[in-house]
């Protein structure tokens, strides 16, 4: 199973958030490039990046920061946030991301999608679905819609989606372990890739994710835990190498 470390970026900052409120903002680092370079000599495999400026109000100023942490890293980076447009994705995969993930946008036009699935490949693209009580929420989880987070995994999967992003919004950047049970039956009642984040806070919760492989579950995002000093990434590395 994958580990992406996590870097979420608001004004060119490295930051985490608690459950995704802006005033929970908690700074991390000034310098994302060297934690992204850490993350890689740590022997990641891939890097997660979101643009929380952008999800939240469309701001671009972060993107020449995420464009300086794919040219400073070896390794595939998946990017979120605030990609709504096919030139938006188009910008972010030809400056080096190797995935990006559509959320807000895949609610509200969900032909984008399916336009971005046809013109650049299945690999590229992943869904992210934000979950507030089971229901997708959007713009930066300030919106929260009336549609189901499985019954909107599945019509993605049916467009062709492979890959996603689920994260239940209550669990995330609180420490307090995944929501096992509605990543699993997301996983496995969607048909798609899943890559769990949020909650994440030992060392047992990566192995109970890793458990979920069988459902579909093929991936875990790690934040917080690892800027609070709960593991460290080589030590995630190694549990998740160990049956």
């Amino acid at each position: 199973m994958l580990i992406l470390p996590a870097i979420d970026l608001k004004g060119g900052r490295c930051v985490r958030l608690l459950r995704g409120e802006a005033a929970s903002e908690k700074v991390y680092g000034d310098d994302p490039v060297a934690i992204a370079r850490s993350f890689a000599a740590a022997g990641a495999a891939w890097l997660h990046l979101v643009d929380l400026d952008a999800a939240f109000s469309g701001s671009t100023g972060n993107r020449a920061m995420i464009r300086k942490i794919i040219a400073a890293v070896a390794i595939p980076v998946q990017v979120g946030g605030g990609m709504r447009s096919l030139h938006t994705i188009g910008a972010m995969l030809d400056a080096g991301a190797r995935r990006v993930v559509i959320g807000t946008a895949a609610v509200s036009r969900p032909e984008l999608v399916e336009e971005a699935l046809m013109q650049f490949g299945a690999e590229a693209i992943a869904l992210g679905i934000d979950a507030r009580d089971g229901r997708v929420a959007t713009r930066g989880w300030t919106d929260t819609s009336e549609i189901e987070a499985t019954a909107f995994a599945q019509r993605m999967h049916a467009l062709g989606v492979r890959w996603a992003v689920y994260t239940d919004i209550a669990r995330d950047g609180a420490l307090q372990g995944p929501n096992l049970e509605a990543t699993a039956a997301l996983a496995r009642q969607s048909g798609l890739h899943v890559i769990a984040a949020g909650g994440v806070a030992r060392l047992e919760d990566l192995i109970a994710l890793r458990d979920l492989e069988k459902d579909g579950v093929a991936g875990v995002i790690v934040g917080k835990a690892l800027y609070e000093g709960k593991f460290t990434l080589a030590q995630a590395l190694q549990t998740m190498a160990v049956p």
